[in-house]
């Protein structure tokens, strides 16, 4: 159902209809048909860098998310929701554009945002919707089309955290996602006006390196031992030149001090370097970011931890060290999620116990996947699942029936133009995604699109993941690597669900290969991407590289 015709500004309902159709026999059947409430509420809750593998309504294996499960059991979960790019500046930017990244301009965290790009949040205000934003947005001090915000500058920190606000900047004491959540049920108690819908942005810095959890969660989480990924010692045999020169390994890459929270002294005891550059900054910056009692807290757990580190490391080898270090990745990863689930479950409450959700959409997302040691991994930026897939769950009660799973190939892309659908507003036409409201609806069969399209661009750069853009389709992958290396990369996605072996080159696949390049260019076109594009990017991104005045946001 189409809503661009209703009337911006007037409050209107739409109930049951009644449609008649004929069976088989030619006897009369009536079928009721759910026509939707006019301008809901609509609220956009979304993590930083939370992987789909770590919600137990897409898998229960590493921890179970009540909270955030429930907005999968009221509503739609996707599993096929995927990202464009895989970075979070960019995401976000395409988040609220509803463009690609070589559209709006933050095509890595080194390009600015197009300022000049009209985001959705400045529609629906204008459209007379109330917007309010509180947590992480990751670029930019004042974001537009927001009523009042409350957002950390740039990465944001986990303890007693600043915030930019319409007023200045601000300090909180507490842990980052406590407070997030506390302003966004604060802002709905005390400053929504109740004659006006709103959009409300509430955004995570959580599960964000460098992975602090909040103290209830780590003297419980660093007890905890998690199951290992199959592929975690993987040695990318059957892959091309960028899965084996890429930095994200979690022994090679991972930082000591920063990541694991192995304390600068027993780094320098045990000989362990700061490989990176910033690994004893990170940890300075975090963890002595914490008041007095805040750290005596910390250390009387990690203290323990790291000391039975100390003692263990001469004897470890090289496989105990990475098993070591996938633990304390998963138990501070988890930790953190462990918060957001929390307070998920406090917002959805507040929701209830108010009578708001009745009319309330709510989402809940991350900017992309992450990696969680799969193939030996951390962090994302490739094409490949862990990093390009996203949950997505999202519930409006008496319209999307509960329960829901969809495998259609949906994208960040397309966020920007569904919120001003279910809203009532026209999305610009040179917005490039497609409303979900079909499949919100349950109507799938006026879904159109079989394939996306990703390009990712930050290399050479943190990770060294190296540039590539690719066509995806329930089935299959073909990603094209370029700038330095010129290859291709197929996946059967059916087959090789864990995507190990290219078949690039398998003659069974050979007319899929020819397809499938042939898809990809039309998307190219159809996205104004083009190779010429691709140098240009590249040009500008080596400038801006040995410019040490380049606008940048902070890459860790």
């Amino acid at each position: 159902m189409n809503l661009k015709y209703l009337s911006k500004f007037t409050f209107l309902f739409l109930f049951m209809v009644v449609m008649s159709c004929k069976t088989e026999k030619g006897k009369e059947n009536k079928k009721e048909v759910l026509v939707l409430p006019k301008r809901p509420n609509i609220i956009f809750m979304m993590s930083d860098d939370h992987a789909y593998q770590a919600i137990s309504a897409y898998s229960n294996h590493l921890i179970e998310t009540p909270n955030i499960d429930r907005i999968a059991h009221e509503g739609i979960k996707f599993t096929n929701a995927c990202v464009s790019n895989s970075i979070c500046a960019p995401s976000r930017a395409t988040i609220l554009t509803g463009k690609h990244c070589h559209i709006h301009g933050k095509v890595d965290n080194v390009f600015p945002f197009d300022e000049s790009q009209i985001t959705f949040p400045q529609l629906m205000q204008q459209a007379g919707y109330q917007t309010a934003m509180f947590g992480k947005l990751h670029f930019g001090n004042n974001p537009k089309g927001i009523d009042e915000f409350k957002i950390l500058p740039g990465q944001g920190q986990y303890y007693n955290p600043d915030f930019n606000t319409n007023e200045g900047t601000i300090t909180v004491e507490g842990y980052v996602t406590d407070i997030i959540m506390d302003m966004t049920i604060d802002w709905l108690e005390n400053r929504r006006q109740a004659d006006k819908p709103f959009m409300l942005f509430s955004m995570q810095k959580a599960p964000h390196r460098e992975w602090l959890p909040a103290p209830r969660h780590f003297k419980e989480y660093t007890k905890k031992t998690f199951v290992e990924p199959l592929t975690l010692f993987d040695d990318y045999e059957g892959r091309g030149t960028a899965a084996k020169t890429a930095e994200m390994n979690l022994l090679e890459h991972m930082n000591w001090a920063g990541d694991s929270k192995v304390y600068p002294e027993v780094m320098k005891k045990l000989g362990l370097k700061d490989t990176s550059g910033w690994d004893l900054e990170a940890f300075e910056r975090e963890v002595g970011r914490m008041k007095k009692d805040q750290r005596a807290v910390w250390d009387s757990i990690y203290g323990p931890v790291i000391e039975d580190f100390k003692a263990k490391y001469p004897e470890m080898s090289e496989k105990e060290l990475m098993r070591w270090r996938y633990q304390r990745y998963m138990q501070d990863y988890l930790g953190c999620i462990a918060s957001v689930d929390e307070n998920v479950g406090r917002l959805l409450d507040y929701l209830d116990e108010t009578k708001l959700a009745e009319n309330t959409v709510v989402i809940y997302t991350s900017d992309q996947g992450f990696y969680l040691g799969e193939h030996g991994w951390f962090d994302k930026r490739f094409v490949y699942d862990e990093s390009f897939k996203t949950p997505l769950l999202i519930k409006w009660p008496n319209v999307i029936q509960p329960g829901i799973t969809n495998t259609e190939m949906v994208q960040n892309l397309d966020f920007a133009q569904t919120i001003l659908e279910i809203a009532g507003i026209d999305a610009p036409s040179d917005m490039q995604g497609e409303s979900l409201l079909p499949l919100l609806l349950g109507n799938d069969e006026e879904w159109t699109r079989e394939a996306v399209y990703y390009h990712y661009y930050e290399y050479p750069g943190i990770h060294m993941v190296k540039r590539h853009y690719a066509i995806i389709t329930q089935e299959y992958k073909l990603a094209h690597f370029y700038y330095d290396v010129d290859e291709w990369e197929l996946y059967d996605r059916k087959k090789d669900t864990q995507e190990m072996k290219n078949v690039i080159d398998d003659p069974a696949y050979a007319n899929v290969v020819v397809e499938l390049k042939e898809q990809l260019q039309g998307l190219r076109d159809q996205y104004g991407d083009s190779s010429e594009l691709d140098q240009e990017i590249l040009r500008k991104y080596i400038e801006a590289m040995n410019n040490p005045d380049a606008e940048t946001v902070p890459l860790h």
